[in-house]
């Protein structure tokens, strides 16, 4: 028998120090669709990416036979390091050194896509720290506030 799987995760993660980087709509989308890039050619399967000025949210499917962090990694190593070759906007691009992860059934799909298409609205009225602490807690995720933010 042949190996069946459904892996939806709900990756979050900002840049460094959550400076407003891609606070230019363009580049941000520029941005976006190069992470798009970078996830399928790792092997995973890119749902949507989407985020604001200081962070990415990812829905995407990761192969069993991928570990997490790995894509992740190398997604954020592979944009920064091509930011910091291609970009005159910014001095040094950064992303933050972690991440966090959710899994997701696949009832709450679409429910995450729309959440990640519209960051731009959600974020009128909602900081990036006070989103990220609320995904932890709706996730029941453990942390320690004093190592939350890098």
């Amino acid at each position: 028998m042949t190996t069946h799987q459904q892996l939806l995760y709900h990756v979050v993660f900002s840049t460094k120090n959550r400076k407003p980087y891609l606070q230019n709509k363009a580049f941000r989308e520029d941005v976006f669709r190069y992470v798009v890039g970078t996830i399928e050619g790792l092997g995973a399967k890119s749902l949507i990416v989407g985020g604001y000025v200081d962070h990415v949210h990812l829905l995407v499917r990761i192969p069993a036979k991928e570990c997490v962090s790995k894509i992740v990694g190398q997604t954020k190593s592979s944009t920064s390091l091509h930011i910091n070759s291609n970009s005159n906007q910014i001095q040094k691009f950064g992303w933050q050194d972690g991440f966090g992860v959710f899994t997701l059934s696949p009832l709450e799909k679409d429910r995450i896509y729309h959440y990640i298409a519209t960051q731009e609205e959600h974020h009128s009225g909602r900081s990036f720290e006070e989103e990220y602490r609320s995904l932890l807690e709706e996730n029941e995720v453990m942390y320690d506030e004093k190592y939350l933010f890098d």
